[in-house]
């Protein structure tokens, strides 16, 4: 029997930026069109604009439900217009409150599908935090928007390609602020949410790789004693309850092994310790996934890039990355099954 394709949702994100034209290039991807159906949720003037300039050929149909874009035949992309932007809310790197307010509204419908299961998963383009929080929204980003949404209290933000997986402890601070941030229990919490959601999403026992903080392990303590006191401990107790966690490991070698296969995900202890190697290998596909929620959230991982707006240049790899992903996710959520 063959599983229908699921449903995603993908959120055009700041109007003013690029994300109605990634979006644009996106569902005109055959690959995207292979894996899932996708709806967007968005703007009818802003999409139109968008798909215009980047000439990608894929027509758009306007409905006013979910279940009208899941029964909806034939090659066009389903668009739930959520707003009706004016011209100076849509000028190009200019965002204002009215646009702030748009990005709000495409993020909270499309989790409300999430959570009743209408659709299967959701992909966001990039949004403008600032103009969301003139707008009376005032949320640091997509994550904790959403995980307000959910109701979720623990999550763990992971970026992820085809070969690297990294998932962070500590995420947006001050590198001198890492170590005081690190315990025992949040680095067990961690390693938790990573075990549970890549198994649920990705594979069914992930092999957790643990990194130290310090160079070479701390060398015996000579260079910060975190591995000793709370990394070592967390990992003992991850294991104690049946999770294939490995660790402490150093960072500068364990990459190695992680991209030849040998580790399912890496948590990593501060927000370069990751980034910078999955950089490497995944800067134009990289996807920001949200563990930890009850929904399938998945994310570009680049911002608004106002240079780039209006011009037709920028690159959709990694949104097209992101619904690849959040369908795969979904399948594997559905079936057990790995694709």
């Amino acid at each position: 029997m063959t599983m229908e394709k699921p449903l995603i949702a993908l959120t055009m994100g700041d109007p003013t930026g690029i994300g109605p034209e990634i979006i644009a290039q996106t569902v005109a991807e055959p690959a995207v069109a292979a894996v899932c159906r996708p709806v967007v949720f968005g703007d009818n003037g802003a999409i139109a604009r968008a798909n215009s300039l980047v000439g990608a050929g894929r027509e758009f149909a306007t409905v006013s439900s979910v279940n009208e874009a899941a029964s909806l035949t034939g090659p066009a992309v389903p668009l739930i217009p959520l707003t009706t932007l004016a011209d100076v809310d849509m000028a190009y790197g200019q965002p204002t409150a009215a646009s702030g307010d748009a990005m709000y509204r495409y993020i909270v419908e499309a989790a409300r599908h999430c959570l009743t299961g209408e659709v299967d998963g959701m992909a966001t383009a990039p949004i403008n935090k600032e103009a969301m929080n003139r707008a009376g929204h005032s949320y640091p980003g997509h994550t904790e928007l959403l995980a307000e949404l959910t109701g979720s209290d623990e999550y763990v933000m992971m970026l992820a390609g085809e070969r690297l997986r990294v998932a962070l402890v500590t995420i947006h601070v001050s590198l001198r602020d890492v170590p005081s941030l690190l315990s025992i229990e949040k680095v067990v919490q961690t390693i938790r949410i990573v075990n549970r959601d890549v198994g649920r999403y990705f594979c069914c026992r992930p092999r957790i790789a643990v990194l130290a903080l310090n160079p070479h392990c701390g060398e015996g303590g000579m260079f910060g004693d975190e591995e000793e006191k709370i990394i070592a401990p967390a990992v003992k107790l991850a294991r104690l309850a049946g999770i294939e966690a490995t660790g402490p490991l150093s960072a500068d070698t364990l990459f190695h092994f992680a991209v030849q296969g040998e580790y399912d995900a890496v948590v990593c202890m501060y927000h370069d310790q990751g980034l910078i190697p999955l950089k490497l290998l995944h800067f134009d596909d990289a996807v920001n996934v949200t563990l930890g929620l009850p929904i399938i959230r998945t994310s570009v991982d680049h911002g608004t890039a106002y240079d780039l707006a209006g011009t037709g240049r920028a690159s959709a790899k990694s949104m097209i990355a992101a619904v690849r992903m959040a369908a795969a996710m979904a399948v594997m959520r559905n079936t057990g099954v790995a694709v």
